[in-house]
């Protein structure tokens, strides 16, 4: 297994929240291992692959992952650089409340599929959370609502998705997300990773919409909106920041993290006393 580090931000009788960082030593799969409570695991950096059984699942920051307990996985780092969660664990009074029962397995609080597909505000809400945490500025109500708010938009019908087609098809998408992944500033071309992944440009735009329900570039888009949140902090220079992350302008990126959580990198900046 991949070297790792968990640092608890939140300890309460409702939700632990950690935040573990994995090096991605292990490029090919670890050995087997579980937990012993359902985890919602939430990437906000790098990527990784997570195997149950024949099912994997391409981990980054448009999903959630569901950890079920005593369940056997295995994780891969197909793409060089480690990954970072924010790692929640409910109580099982709790999750039950907020799941809906169609997700969970009957009598149990385990879920029935590997992820679901956030939504840009719940991306918003996870780093609030994390910053919160970690720069000591939320009190345990408001990290204990923030966390509650954020598990109730990532299971929601309206505001999470969960991949359809079939398992071939959605084989075929995650390998169009690792090319992707690989490279966020490049500015691919749909021709390009079609080719990586061996098939048509239709054909790739047309799974890609059927299994994730967003257009490929959109999907990209969050992608590299999610790893500006993840940088914010680390950064004075915001013009720097979109155009190293493949932006053609500040005013492009700008818009686009404006238009997907509702202000604008230095707005979310402030609100956070980041820089």
């Amino acid at each position: 297994m991949s070297q790792f580090s968990a640092s608890k931000l939140l300890d309460s009788e409702i939700v632990l929240v950690r935040d573990v960082v994995c090096s991605g030593e292990c490029r090919h799969r670890s050995d087997e291992e579980c937990t012993h409570a359902t985890h919602l695991v939430f990437p906000y950096r790098g990527v990784f692959v997570r195997h149950v059984g024949r099912d994997d699942t391409v981990a980054e920051s448009n999903q959630v992952l569901f950890f079920n307990p005593y369940e056997g996985y295995q994780v891969s780092h197909p793409v060089p650089g480690g990954d970072a969660c924010l790692d929640l664990r409910l109580s099982e009074e709790t999750l039950h409340e907020l799941a809906p029962a169609e997700l969970l397995r009957a009598g149990t609080v385990a879920f029935l599929t590997q992820r679901r597909r956030i939504d840009p505000r719940a991306q918003a809400l996870m780093a609030l959370l994390r910053y919160s945490l970690q720069r000591g500025v939320a009190e345990p109500l408001e990290a204990e609502t923030l966390a509650l708010t954020l598990v109730r938009r990532a299971l929601g019908e309206r505001t999470s998705h969960a991949a359809g087609a079939s398992i071939g098809r959605r084989k075929l998408v995650d390998r169009a997300k690792l090319v992707m992944a690989s490279d966020l500033a490049r500015r691919w071309t749909l021709a390009e990773i079609a080719r990586e992944v061996g098939v048509s440009p239709v054909y790739l735009t047309q799974v890609f919409a059927q299994v994730e329900a967003v257009p490929l570039y959109r999907y990209q888009l969050r992608l590299r909106l999610g790893r500006a949140l993840d940088l914010l902090g680390e950064y004075d220079d915001l013009t720097q920041l979109g155009l190293e992350l493949g932006f053609s302008s500040h005013s492009h990126f700008s818009a686009a993290f404006r238009q997907a959580y509702g202000r604008t990198p230095a707005e979310f900046q402030r609100s956070l006393n980041l820089r």
